[in-house]
């Protein structure tokens, strides 16, 4: 797809070399030289739209100043037919080049010819990679960190997506092994205490005392009443865990989908005990001599693949350990399921996990040479409600959950809050999260794509349809606000390559806030529906190519998509089109309750503000 950006930075580097040879061969410069450079997007546009410093770079090669090279290769450089309008050297010998009317008219025709698919670029080249995330214990609810580690995983999968590799989202079970042994224990000693009262059954000291496991004791009871009060303890554990186990997966299912994340498979780790697999795994290790017995258990020769230390892979009563079964689990997405590179998406407090894994995985025994195994750490996060830590939900007094936080601040917000930058700690404002004005960045996105379906509604009104970019005169954009508008628009197959790149979906975040800024700017600066036609349609077509990446980038604005054939659906015809990165719908009811707003509400409280302004640079000119 049309990446207008880099294939800018493409277009100035062959405008260079071309004007290079031009030079070298009319004497103006030494032939023979390397002209190499960097091509860069200055933060300040005033001089120019892109800068170049092959000058500088081939200074030392040709024995001549950088700026007498920038002037000749000026000399001999021809713009016909190309992006740019103009080119000037500047400083030492920066060259700055100038975007001509044609590249901002071919930004509008690249996404109308691109329409949902815009912004994808091939990076990937359909490599398939596997994102495994929140695997959450299915013993208890979804925390605070699982919550921000599902909209990074899905975030990343989708943005991994529009990049052009195969993606699978993974959801790991942990359906086997010591917690969940204790899970069934913590059920029983519930169970028991409903029925023979708290003070004649003790709580197993490192069972899991949350109100979940007293809620599913009291299910089993009102279900079976005494049924399993005379059942050996070891029976009655497993009936327990029969029980909490599916009911648990089938809640966190419930609340992962209304997070709008959907698993392509929930792979259960009993899978991996009951085919052979772990052991089979662990046996690889064996016969390689990378394993040794002490104290009854087998240990990885871990110090010998470059880790800090060695792990336990089998312990003396002859059950495998949880680092066994990872080994295990990865080997089977690599060599069973033939997925060329894994990402797997860990708290902090994994980091010196991820350390020593990974130099496991690199052992030959396990076959992976030429697979690739990262690890996305994503750090802590600290709710706050003004300046109060929030630890517990206003609804229930117990601790906050994903289900409680969604019921608080609602599923938009969560998404939008929670995809910050990885590795940053993320201190996450519950009152800025509700706050209906331009400082919570969820708002402020959501409110530019409704000023822009409601204005395309009133003008379909008036009888003025969005024109196809074709139609339009790019040329008649001329403000500075339109300008930095359509450059923005320009920049999401940019972002979604260097999002990939880096593992860092917070890059859309940033994008469509920038978006949503540039085009309010440009909205309160352009008049729409009284300029001259041409310049009307022009206008037009800018915000309604804007309205439909910001759908792209973001899913506007996080809600459930509406049928486009329903009668109560308001939003434009075009609405409905694309996928955004962050699983998002369509918003009649935004847009129904924000109609009235961006024709009165928003510029009235504008108004009063500008007032107030006024009223104080009076009362200080008085003081004075």
């Amino acid at each position: 797809m049309a990446n207008r950006i880099e294939q800018a930075r493409a277009a100035v580097d062959a405008c260079i070399r071309e004007a290079y040879l031009r030079a070298a061969a009319a004497g103006d410069l030494p032939e023979g030289a390397d002209v190499r450079g960097s091509v860069e997007q200055p933060k300040d546009t005033a001089n120019g739209d892109f800068a170049a410093n092959h000058a500088m770079a081939s200074a030392k090669t040709m024995h001549m100043a950088p700026r007498k090279i920038a002037e000749a290769l000026i000399a001999h450089m021809d713009l016909n037919g190309t992006w740019f309008a103009s080119v000037e050297a500047a400083g030492p010998g920066f060259l700055n080049f100038r975007l001509s009317d044609k590249w901002y008219q071919d930004v509008l025709t690249a996404v109308d010819d691109a329409g949902a698919d815009y912004g994808r670029v091939d990076d990937g080249h359909g490599e398939k990679v596997m994102v495994e995330f929140v695997s959450a214990n299915p013993t208890g609810p979804m925390t605070i960190g699982n919550a921000r580690g599902g909209v990074l995983g899905d975030a990343l999968a989708s943005v991994l997506d529009r990049a052009g590799y195969n993606v699978w989202r993974e959801f790991y079970v942990n359906d086997a092994g010591n917690q969940v042994d204790l899970f069934g224990k913590s059920i029983e000693a519930r169970y028991l205490q409903l029925i023979q009262g708290e003070d004649a059954v003790a709580f197993p000291d490192n069972g899991y005392h949350g109100d979940d496991i007293k809620e599913l004791a009291r299910l089993i009871y009102e279900r079976d009443g005494d049924k399993y009060l005379t059942m050996p303890s070891a029976e009655r554990c497993a009936a327990f865990v029969a029980f909490g186990l599916p009911y648990n997966i089938a809640r966190m299912q419930r609340d992962l989908e209304r997070y709008r994340i959907h698993f392509d498979q929930w792979f259960l780790e009993s899978s991996l005990h009951s085919s052979g697999y772990v052991a089979q795994t662990v046996q690889l290790l064996v016969d390689a001599g990378l394993t040794y017995e002490k104290d009854g258990a087998l240990w990885l020769r871990n110090t010998d693949l470059g880790a800090d230390k060695d792990e336990v892979l089998r312990r003396s009563n002859g059950f495998y350990t949880y680092y066994a079964v990872d080994i295990a689990y990865h080997r089977n997405k690599f060599i069973e399921r033939g997925f060329d590179r894994v990402i797997d998406v860990w708290g902090a407090d994994h980091h010196g996990h991820a350390i020593r894994f990974a130099a496991t995985m690199r052992a030959p025994a396990l076959g992976l040479e030429g697979r690739k195994l990262d690890f996305l750490i994503m750090q802590m996060v600290r709710l706050m409600r003004g300046n109060e830590i929030v630890k517990v939900s206003k609804r229930t007094g117990k601790a906050l959950s994903l289900a409680d936080l969604m019921d608080e601040i609602g599923v938009d917000a969560c998404r939008f809050f929670f995809n910050a930058k990885p590795d940053s700690h993320l201190e996450f404002d519950l009152d800025l999260a509700i706050r209906q004005d331009s400082e919570n960045p969820v708002y402020y996105v959501q409110y530019a794509h409704a000023r822009i379906c409601t204005l395309l509604a009133a003008m379909a009104e008036a009888g003025c349809a969005v024109p196809a970019a074709a139609d339009v005169d790019a040329a008649l954009l001329t403000t500075p606000q339109e300008r930095e508008l359509i450059k923005q628009i320009a920049m999401l197959p940019e972002e979604i390559h260097l999002a990939a790149r880096d593992y860092d979906p917070s890059r859309i975040n940033r994008y469509v806030t920038e978006l949503a800024a540039r085009f309010h700017r440009f909205y309160n600066v352009c008049r729409i529906k009284d300029a001259e036609p041409a310049v009307r349609d022009a206008r037009l077509k800018l915000a309604d190519t804007t309205r439909r990446v910001l759908e792209i980038g973001l899913g506007i604005p996080h809600r459930k998509k509406c049928d486009r054939n329903s009668e109560t659906c308001k939003c434009p015809p075009t609405a409905h089109a694309g996928e955004g990165i962050f699983g998002g719908g369509h918003f009649c009811d935004f847009v129904r309750k924000r109609q009235q707003r961006a024709a009165g509400e928003w510029r009235h409280a504008a108004v009063e503000r500008a007032k107030i302004r006024r009223e104080k640079k009076e009362i200080g000119r008085t003081l004075s």
